[in-house]
């Protein structure tokens, strides 16, 4: 998908911490269509590479909005975007893109942490009242980006944990029906938290990377065919295919080098690749016709990629 030059129309306070972007085409152009669940790739001025949830209302095409959690300790992004863009910035903006996408389901449970919420916000707004609820937890109540919105809607729990503790997910999980859908975003804790407490439908999308994976089965050198651009390389111990592509096609797609962003997904034409992306479902990586290439690795001696 190419590139679009998008405006930032205007730049609000959500919470503490939390900026609200509000981006726009500076011709008017009706901007693509998308739904819950989707996702952008930003572009940012120094040039880094981000990745930030639609939070908006997809029936307006006339602006995306974004929410952006400052991150001090992050690799830049976000304090970018709280210090250096405002109204006016252009940003580089590919997608809309959704890995995370509503499924029909009976009944649904939300579950959101901090800035998780933002993806999660479209779903609950386009589902009828009585089919579904969220749980929300938080720093405190200042934290709560959106909060404010959800308050009018039925079925929302906002458990700010300064006053009220950690979010009761034993029972909240443990009484639903069957055929509930459960989504979950936020940190890597409440992921694993609600993972470990339900065994029914689960969808999950992480901000971050997902725990370490034992060290890979293919750990050594392996060899790969990059079959458009006619190389063959050899992938060197302690060395990500990703780096060795890059090599030779340094226009390669990616961002966050760390399997959770789904940026660098490339189409395996021959071999069995080694999976370990937060990105693809058990069946995906079962399927073995597409992978990430910043984590992922080979289980022979050679891969051949759509490349």
């Amino acid at each position: 998908m190419s590139m679009v030059r998008l405006t930032v129309r205007s730049v609000v306070r959500e919470a503490e911490g939390v900026l609200g972007l509000l981006l726009s085409d500076p011709t008017g152009a009706v901007l693509a269509p998308w739904e819950p669940g989707a996702h952008l790739e930003v572009t940012l001025p120094s040039g880094a590479v981000r990745h930030y949830s639609l939070c908006g209302d997809p029936a307006d095409r006339s602006t995306y909005r974004l929410g952006v959690l400052r991150e001090p300790a992050g690799r830049g992004g976000s304090e970018e975007i709280h210090t250096s863009v405002g109204e006016g910035t252009v940003l580089g903006v590919r997608g809309p893109f959704n890995r995370f996408p509503l499924v029909p389901a009976e009944r649904y449970l939300f579950v959101a942490g901090g800035i998780g919420i933002t993806p999660l916000l479209p779903m609950v707004r386009s589902l009828p009242p009585g089919s579904w609820s969220l749980l929300y937890g938080g720093r405190s109540l200042a934290s709560m980006a959106y909060r404010e919105e959800l308050a009018g809607l039925p079925g929302v729990s906002l458990v700010p944990r300064d006053t009220e503790g950690l979010p009761d997910l034993d029972g909240v999980l443990g009484g639903l029906p069957a055929g509930t859908a459960v989504y979950c975003c936020g940190p890597e804790g409440l992921l694993r938290a609600v993972e470990e407490r339900w065994g029914g439908p689960l969808h999950t999308e992480r901000f971050g990377a997902a725990p370490p994976v034992a060290e890979a089965s293919g750990a050594g050198a392996f060899e790969v065919e990059l079959r458009r651009s006619g190389r063959i390389l050899r992938v060197e111990p302690g060395r990500t295919l990703l780096d060795t592509v890059r090599e030779v096609v340094p226009g390669v797609a990616y961002s966050c080098e760390e399997g959770w962003c789904g940026t660098c997904e490339t189409k395996v034409i021959a071999g069995t690749p080694e999976h370990h992306d937060s990105v693809l479902g058990d069946d995906e990586k079962a399927s073995g016709t597409t992978m990430m290439i910043c984590v992922g690795r080979s289980r022979g001696d050679r891969l051949v990629l759509d490349i």
